[in-house]
């Protein structure tokens, strides 16, 4: 029996894209190529139709990130890219977007910013959640009531090998959506998606009344048609990335429109 938790403004965003269809949260590397990428980036985001945008912080010693977004993970950190420099372009460019924006971000770099300055930080500069990967209950239990103080939602990840009574205890730590993951392992564009995908999606619904959303492995349109079936919403990461790497010499607004028209495809416009 799952437990009515008020519906915020993640939530309302990715259910308000799913009544025309699937809501799409596509990821870009905060700082790659350069700060000045990552704000023209979120703005086409948001002008292609993402429900949500997620901005991802580098962090050195990867959780899940495969190779592509390690990479440009690299690249962004060997700039000597502070945390602060982040919040400061996503205060520059969440005010001209409407869609909500979440920070995909290592535990290890809020412990050491800080939790409660950090949480409160990322309000400020405009994020409406925080995705922290490698936070589980029960330590996500304090996590997510500091997160909700804070004025914004929590977001966990589920694998197909986490066990269900793991599952539940997640999602009912989830306040803005579930972040199911497609396989285990790090992320990756994929061919297919795997067979499991929809049995697992419709076995996490029946947990939550939060929206449940696909990624790792979404790279292309008929991934997105597929999920449209059971999912709430389909979050892109690699395949973004690999964009953005290969349009690197490009300049912000050239890799933005690369980014921006990829999205458009994704969602079949």
């Amino acid at each position: 029996m799952t437990t009515a938790i008020p519906t915020g403004k993640i939530a309302s965003a990715i259910r308000a894209a799913h009544r025309d269809g699937i809501g799409l949260i596509p990821f870009v590397p905060a700082g790659y190529p350069d700060l000045a990428t990552t704000a023209a980036v979120i703005g086409a985001m948001d002008a292609a139709g993402a429900a949500v945008i997620e901005v991802g912080f580098p962090f050195s010693d990867p959780i899940a990130d495969g190779p592509t977004i390690q990479q440009a993970f690299t690249a962004a950190l060997a700039k000597k890219l502070k945390v602060t420099d982040i919040f400061r372009t996503v205060q520059s460019a969440s005010g001209k977007i409407s869609a909500p924006l979440v920070a995909m971000v290592s535990y290890s770099i809020v412990f050491r910013y800080g939790p409660e300055k950090f949480c409160a930080d990322a309000n400020k500069a405009g994020f409406s959640g925080l995705i922290i990967p490698d936070l589980t209950p029960p330590d996500a239990d304090k996590m997510e009531r500091m997160i909700g103080e804070a004025g914004l939602e929590t977001i966990l990840l589920i694998a197909p090998t986490t066990a269900n009574d793991r599952r539940a205890q997640i999602a009912r730590l989830c306040t803005g959506f579930v972040y199911y993951l497609s396989v285990s392992g790090i992320t990756g564009a994929r061919d297919q998606l795997p067979p499991d995908v929809m049995q697992n999606v419709q076995q996490i619904k029946a947990l939550t009344d939060r929206p449940v959303c696909v990624g790792f492995g979404v790279s292309k349109r008929q991934h997105v048609l597929e999920l449209t079936k059971v999912a709430d919403g389909a979050i892109v990461g690699s395949a973004i990335v690999q964009r953005m790497i290969q349009s690197a010499g490009l300049g912000a607004d050239a890799i933005a429109k690369v980014v921006g028209d990829y999205c458009r495809e994704l969602l079949g416009k």
